[in-house]
């Protein structure tokens, strides 16, 4: 499919203002999103495999449920963030990204109970704003009874185009808003699952199914590779790591001394601070179709060179096919973007989808680690 200009320019918008403020503990954030299909701990492994299901090479969309009876919702499981929030019965009519979704009503849960405590997190495009709340949540069939946002406020952009529902967080409890126990230490304190981890994969296949998958409690070692290599995180509470290097060609343009990479399953781009993104777009033959946003030739994309980060001293590259994503049979966006994230938390660069499904990624709570392995 051919997108015209103007249809061009809402794919961008769409992209550019899922790119989160870095404030108080929120992260960045884009179309990623993963359907949960339960499949039920099998031998007394308590390894709990949900499998995934992508649209457009970048989404990924799943469902939990709140309340009793159940609520369903789709929700992006994001390891920048750490709480769960999703859109309320109680949002006002302006707010039609509300509309365009499914809604929590507490009036028709048997287990809700009242909390009314202010919540508000700052997203590029503006605040998603409610009040907490507490009710049964079903995460693959496990149980949880669990403190929420429901969202009074939503902006129009990007989360009126969004499959999704809300966002769940994967990350440590310490860059929890309000100090809410998040989802998965609510599930590792119930001691069912064999470790302490939780494992990522995402197919590119758009004729794969399923889409992915996401192992609480292991990993599945039939889409990896070899062993993985870990690296320890480079701040207690923060799914980040030490970056060494970003070259191209053989060349290291950036981060020769060091800087650090965040491992973000909520984005489906890779970002780095503007001015290090647009040489590196360069640097590989792209052109700036919008501020922050740049294409290719599709018909150079095997072509194009591929695109190595350091880590701990192994270089993990990805070819051109995996930095590009395809929409249509002419369009053809590179999966990079500039911003700059202020002190404390930047400058950094945040490693998305793209990464992640080239490199099977493990999150290792109980040694602080996060494990590579190359992807299937």
């Amino acid at each position: 499919l051919l997108l015209q200009s103007s249809q061009i320019s809402i794919v961008i918008l769409f992209y550019s203002q899922l790119q989160l403020t870095w404030e108080r503990q929120s992260s960045s954030f884009s179309l990623l999103e993963v359907e949960v299909l339960p499949v039920q701990p099998s031998g007394g492994t308590s390894k709990w495999i949900f499998h995934l299901e992508k649209e457009a090479q970048t989404q990924y969309f799943g469902e939990i449920s709140i309340g009793s009876p159940p609520q369903m919702f789709n929700v992006v499981f994001d390891t920048g963030s750490a709480n769960l929030w999703i859109p309320s019965a109680s949002c006002s009519p302006l707010y039609t990204a509300c509309f365009s979704h499914n809604r929590y009503d507490s009036s028709q849960s048997q287990t809700y109970i009242k909390n009314g405590t202010g919540f508000s997190i700052q997203y590029g495009s503006g605040n998603v704003r409610g009040f907490l709340s507490e009710d049964l949540v079903m995460v693959g069939g496990i149980p949880v009874i669990q403190v929420f946002a429901e969202a009074t406020a939503v902006p129009a952009l990007p989360f009126i185009f969004a499959k999704f529902d809300g966002v769940l967080g994967m990350g440590y409890p310490n860059i929890a808003i309000d100090g809410i126990t998040p989802v998965f230490d609510q599930i590792l304190s119930q001691h069912i699952l064999k470790e302490e981890v939780f494992s990522v994969y995402y197919s590119r296949d758009p004729h794969n199914m399923p889409g992915g998958e996401i192992v609480l409690g292991g990993t599945d070692p039939s889409y990896y590779h070899g062993e993985f290599n870990y690296l320890s995180t480079s701040k207690t509470g923060k799914w980040e790591i030490e970056l060494k290097g970003v070259s191209v060609r053989g060349e290291t343009l950036f981060c020769k001394d060091g800087c650090t990479a965040v491992i973000d399953t909520g984005s489906s781009y890779i970002i780095g601070p503007a001015a290090s993104v647009t040489q590196l777009m360069k640097a590989v033959g792209a052109t700036e179709l919008a501020e922050g946003e740049y294409t290719v030739n599709c018909d150079k994309v095997e072509a194009m060179p591929s695109i190595s980060f350091e880590f701990g001293g192994t270089e993990y590259s990805l070819t051109g096919e995996d930095y590009i994503h395809w929409f249509g049979e002419d369009l053809c966006v590179v999966t990079f973007s500039g911003l700059d994230i202020p002190p404390p938390v930047g400058p950094v660069w945040v490693l998305g989808a793209s990464f992640i499904s080239r490199y099977y990624t493990e999150f290792d709570r109980h040694n602080n680690r996060i494990g590579f392995a190359r992807a299937v």
